[in-house]
């Protein structure tokens, strides 16, 4: 059974398992109005008030219509306010991501509100019942924003944060609220029954001022993928392609069953789909080490080094800190990460020409690439080329884990793609100089040969060896210059 297959299979195996304190100037903000003595006991959802002192504890509940609850459970009118939602629940329990989601809420901003919704009865029914439960736990959310609206708490406070399922809930809230609140995040939103739903059913960018995603499990067919594959939200974030997260993989998942029993099955569904909170939690706690995503037509693409662009805001940070960018349609972003916290990588396209004595043409082909810099170095990092050809150029993406700074040299090792390869004669291309784009630093630098005019990259052969070129400044200044002294102005030319 092939990995795809597996996966699926997966999915199948879950769907038919589940077929500061508040003081007394604040409560004058507050007012009484006829909307809160309507009937609300229908109301099956709770809103628990999680303090930074017991993150994981539900220690006192805000109950619409019952003002009093507001200052019984410290409410901070003054304050910021985050509404946590989760998804669908095997267990009928909250997992361990809420509590750790509320403490790094705090941890950066610790007078803030937060609130979980638990709404685990409807959550842990089968799937497809959970997931038609989204629309009536939507409309109790609703009506408790719009209750906190009636009592005069500014909704550009309000920060809703929806995982799974719970991403649903949120857009459901948002599209039947009186007013939209500030911001929606989805995390992962649930894909199954959800990817070719209505809007009104689902998270869309309308449901809120702004709408941010992340997509993290999107493996698999439209509808059956755990997360849902299409762009919902005015700025969609695809980490590592959006599909099997670093260290989510079916080896790393037999590793836990084979240590701790096949209760850890479940990780193999959980790990990438759950990464999407642990990066939005890592936005919160790791604000020196900000993931940075870049605005690209494909993953492909992206993964060519071809979109590590800033301008016209094609870059934006993952998580708590993004720029609240609208725009008319979804902008689709891309990023790779680590295995672990904090996940930031340093981005850079490599692009080169290069020759060969014979026409030669391999695809897939195995690298292995060091960057050696001001501040760090790492080597060893493994790339596929998809394809190199005699004189053509090449681009791709390199992901360093570490912060190299101003880059100093680039080492270029091409691995056997088996130990048949060899026995015919040693592929080789010959080249003469790099150039690299740091997405973070949005400079471009260029990288000569180190011993002589060209290296050369033979396959499983030895390092090809490049340094930084002296040219890179004063000999593109000269350029211009002496393109200026022989030809005149652009602009002269352009009106000729």
């Amino acid at each position: 059974m092939g990995k795809e297959n597996l996966w699926l299979l997966v999915i199948w195996i879950s769907l038919i398992k589940s077929c500061e304190p508040l003081n007394t100037t604040t409560e004058s903000v507050f007012y009484s109005n006829t909307t809160l003595y309507e009937d609300h006991s229908d109301i099956e959802t709770r809103f628990s008030l999680r303090t930074s002192e017991e993150p994981d504890e539900d220690v006192c509940y805000l109950v619409i219509g019952k003002e009093a609850t507001i200052s019984e459970c410290r409410f901070n009118a003054s304050s910021q306010t985050f509404v946590i939602i989760h998804g669908w629940s095997v267990s009928g329990l909250f997992e361990s991501w809420v509590y750790k989601l509320v403490t790094a809420l705090y941890e950066r901003e610790p007078s803030a509100n937060v609130i979980v919704v638990d709404w685990l009865d409807r959550a842990s029914q089968h799937y497809p019942t959970s997931a038609e439960n989204t629309r009536l736990v939507g409309k109790d959310v609703a009506r408790f924003v719009n209750w906190l609206e009636d009592l005069e708490y500014p909704l550009e406070r309000l920060h809703l944060l929806g995982y799974s399922l719970g991403a649903h809930v949120a857009g459901v809230a948002g599209n039947l609220m009186n007013h939209k609140v500030n911001r929606i995040t989805g995390l992962d939103p649930a894909g199954p029954r959800f990817e070719h739903a209505e809007d009104l059913r689902r998270l869309s960018p309308d449901d809120a001022n702004f709408v941010d995603v992340l997509h993290t499990n999107i493996r698999g067919t439209p509808d059956l993928s755990i997360g849902i594959q299409r762009p919902v939200g005015h700025v969609d974030i695809y980490p590592n392609g959006g599909a099997v997260q670093p260290g989510c993989t079916l080896q790393n998942t037999m590793k836990l069953i084979a240590s701790f029993g096949i209760n850890n099955m479940d990780q193999l569904v959980k790990c990438s789909h759950e990464r999407s909170v642990h990066l939005f939690i890592d936005s919160l706690v790791n604000q020196q080490h900000q993931s940075m995503a870049f605005r690209c037509s494909s993953k492909e693409a992206f993964y060519k080094g071809l979109c590590l662009s800033c301008r016209k805001n094609r870059c934006n940070k993952l998580g708590y800190g993004v720029n609240k960018i609208r725009t008319s349609r979804s902008a689709k972003m891309y990023l790779k990460t680590r295995e672990l916290m904090p996940y930031k990588v340093f981005h850079y396209q490599v692009k080169v020409h290069v020759f060969s004595q014979k026409n030669l043409s391999v695809v897939e082909q195995p690298m292995q690439v060091s960057l050696y810099g001001t501040h760090g170095e790492q080597e060893g990092i493994s790339i596929t080329v998809p394809t190199m050809s005699t004189n053509s150029t090449i681009s791709f993406l390199v992901a360093a884990d570490v912060e190299i700074g101003d880059l100093l040299m680039v080492k270029l090792k091409w691995e056997r793609d088996s130990y048949l390869s060899t026995l015919f004669g040693k592929n080789e291309f010959i080249i003469r100089r790099l150039r690299i784009k740091s997405g973070e630093t949005q400079s471009k630098l260029i990288f000569s040969a180190k011993e002589e005019e060209f290296a050369h990259l033979t396959q499983g052969g030895e390092e090809a060896v490049f340094v930084k070129s002296k040219e890179n400044q004063e000999s593109r200044r000269q350029a211009r210059l002496h393109r200026l002294k022989m030809h005149g102005s652009f602009f002269n030319q352009a009106t000729e």
